[in-house]
């Protein structure tokens, strides 16, 4: 299992979004307030669809919150300004990867200290990033396939054909 952690993250719908991935790929999801919204926002059901309920969220005041009660843990920052990309790291059973907020990402007095485990997603020079449930999807499903999908279903099956 990874963990997903979003700091101060601004918009319902992303983090709906982001939920249902977690779900999806047997996440936890941490949420380093403040909140740009409110947890039962409209926004957050809707895009997280009937899903949200199950996902497994953790939330902490501030990020100081967040690591006294994450002692030691190998967190990966997803940045804009990282010199490695997330393809050039392996990413352990139990890692969290951090994402800031839509519109100013993580802090740069945080990316210092973890210099060594800052990830970026390749793009043209000209766009500034990408949606934050977009790259926490890309980053996710790359730390499961490097755990080779581990209890994974790899087959989808047609509803009303065979293969």
């Amino acid at each position: 299992m990874i963990n997903i952690v979003l700091l101060e993250p601004e918009q319902g719908g992303n983090v709906g979004n982001i939920g249902r991935t977690c779900l999806a790929i047997g996440a936890r999801l941490h949420l380093i307030e403040p909140l740009g919204f409110q947890m039962t926002d409209r926004q957050i059901r809707r895009a997280g669809m009937d899903y949200w309920y199950q996902v497994d969220v953790s939330r902490y005041m501030n990020f100081k919150d967040f690591l006294e009660k994450n002692p030691n843990a190998k967190i990966y920052m997803a940045t804009t300004k990282s010199k490695q990309t997330y393809a050039d790291v392996s990413y352990e059973d139990g890692c969290y990867i951090m994402f800031g907020k839509e519109s100013a990402g993580i802090p740069e007095e945080i990316l210092l200290d973890y210099r060594d485990t800052c990830v970026r997603i390749p793009m043209l020079p000209d766009i500034r990033s990408l949606n934050l449930a977009n790259s926490v999807a890309i980053i996710a499903y790359e730390a499961m396939r490097q755990q080779d999908f581990a209890q994974f279903q790899l087959e989808g099956q047609l509803h009303h054909h065979t293969w």
